[in-house]
């Protein structure tokens, strides 16, 4: 599936690729597996050891020692026989072509059996593992290894793509097992230790700090940030604090070059538990969904519509007869709370309303043209999305405006065909653009229903309001394009 830069989320629509600050040259790597190969003829180093000095020890400084003999052995290595192309399905960040060469997934393959490694860590002493779906993603035989050397045969009890997390289980008793901790209490610049099989070189140990918090990377987890030095064959292994306990699943890099270059992503712990309890009572994740498509609220557009502060989910689209619909959400309303919970970026809104069991009746508040009101929603279960469709209407006749014109827009009623067709109840049609509005991004065709705060049911309105507005300052426009409503700055020459 393309991204688009919009976002478009499954929990919400029918179905938000969370907006990521991403390099143009960079790539998102999940790391379950891969290989290593002694170069030829490279030659081997042998480095003299200097002898012990008498000068004093560095203090202050983390010694992990305790905390990898204790923890250690309930780290796994796990080795997956497949036969897909690749080991697991990417999040590719949104406004990136999933296609790209620079998004690769290991291990590569045409069909042929693969091989491929991984890391998982023991939650409970009869033998059920945590690690990444797309470790075991395609897998034919899962096979597990423990520090002692025992290997078991593993069976998947269930796998989640859209979180990444995926639960195994192996014959065994009386195993090590390790703490869980909350990442809630995580702080920036912690220390923490990462353990797994990077290339296959089983129980490796890194350190690094946690370097942010709440990153958005996907749609469905705010993951944490780290410099921990994290490879192919990394993912699935456990991040862990100084106290011993896992705070998450170390799943992603930010790369140019596929290998790690200082940024990697964990899963937070409390997130992946409440979808393994999912998955061990049912093999499967239940989500919910309230059926609409969102978008970031620009600092702009929030000022100049008198939100204020740039934060909420933009409502795209409503699909017909959604949760949403019925609850009276509007396209172009900004979603401001659900459950009374602030909704400072639009990525949050998908998390909530998928951690919300189908059935549950929820509040949420919209704001919508200078004000704000609690709509009651019924959440509905996840279900795969509906494709949208708009068919032209050839019988439109343009009818000039005078005050469109000042802005660079020609403008028309609206038939009774669209009007019905796109569920308004009233708007202008843009039929010619140019100067201030083609800048803004206006295109022909548009459906204009607001400007600023003040609705626009006819061309009377629009030519009312439109002389009204101060030219001097950015003039916020609320449009329909299709089935999907956005809002665009329109600046006029000064």
């Amino acid at each position: 599936m393309k991204t688009r830069a919009m976002i478009r989320h499954p929990l919400l629509a029918a179905s938000l690729g969370a907006a990521v600050v991403a390099l143009p040259a960079s790539a998102l790597y999940l790391y379950g597996s891969g290989h290593i190969a002694k170069a030829a003829g490279t030659p081997a180093i042998v480095a003299s050891v200097p002898a012990p000095s008498a000068a004093p020890v560095a203090t202050g400084l983390p010694d992990f020692r305790q905390l990898v003999q204790t923890y250690g052995p309930a780290v796994v290595n796990i080795s997956v026989r497949s036969t897909v192309k690749t080991a697991g399905h990417g999040r590719v960040p949104p406004g990136m072509d999933e296609d790209n060469p620079l998004f690769q997934f290991m291990p590569h393959g045409n069909g042929a059996p693969l091989r491929g490694e991984g890391s998982g860590f023991i939650v409970s002493a009869d033998g059920i593992i945590l690690t990444n779906a797309h470790v075991v993603d395609g897998a034919q035989k899962v096979t597990v290894k423990l520090t002692d050397r025992r290997e078991f045969e593993a069976s998947v009890i269930g796998s989640d793509a859209k979180s990444d997390v995926a639960v195994l289980k192996i014959d065994a008793h009386d195993l090590p097992v390790t703490k869980l901790g909350d990442p809630r209490k995580l702080q920036v610049g912690e220390w923490v230790v990462a353990i797994g099989s990077p290339f296959g070189l089983e129980n490796t140990v890194t350190a690094g700090i946690v370097s942010a918090k709440q990153r958005d990377t996907g749609d469905y987890l705010p993951f944490i940030q780290t410099d921990v030095a994290i490879n192919p064959g990394n993912s699935g292994g456990p991040l862990i604090n100084m106290r011993g306990e896992v705070v998450g699943i170390n799943s992603q890099i930010y790369s140019r070059s596929g290998g790690f270059m200082g940024i990697s992503f964990a899963i937070p712990i409390d997130e992946a538990i409440r979808v393994s309890e999912q998955l061990r009572v049912s093999g499967r994740v239940s989500r919910g969904r309230i059926g609409v498509q969102i978008d970031q609220v620009t600092r702009d557009v929030a000022e100049s519509i008198g939100l204020g502060k740039a934060q909420g989910a933009l409502v795209r689209s409503v699909e017909s007869g959604s949760p949403a619909d019925k609850a009276g959400v509007e396209a172009g309303d900004i979603i401001t709370k659900f459950d009374g919970k602030l909704i400072d970026r639009a990525t949050d809104l998908p998390r909530l309303v998928g951690n919300t069991k189908p059935g549950t009746r929820s509040t949420m508040t919209v704001f919508r043209r200078g004000g704000s009101k609690d709509l009651a929603v019924t959440i509905a279960e996840f279900e795969p999305e509906k494709p949208v469709r708009r068919t032209a209407d050839k019988d439109d006749k343009p009818k000039g405006s005078p005050a469109a014109q000042s802005i660079g827009l020609s403008v028309s009623e609206l038939t009774d065909a669209q009007r019905k067709e796109l569920k308004l109840k009233g708007g202008v049609k843009v039929d010619t653009v140019t100067d201030a509005a083609a800048r803004a991004g206006i295109h022909e065709g548009d459906i204009i229903v607001a400007i600023g705060n003040a609705e626009v049911n006819t061309v009377k309105d629009f030519d009312a309001v439109v002389a009204k507005v101060d030219k001097s300052k950015p003039i916020p426009v609320l449009l329909r394009r299709g089935e999907l409503a956005t809002y665009l700055l329109i600046r006029p020459a000064r």
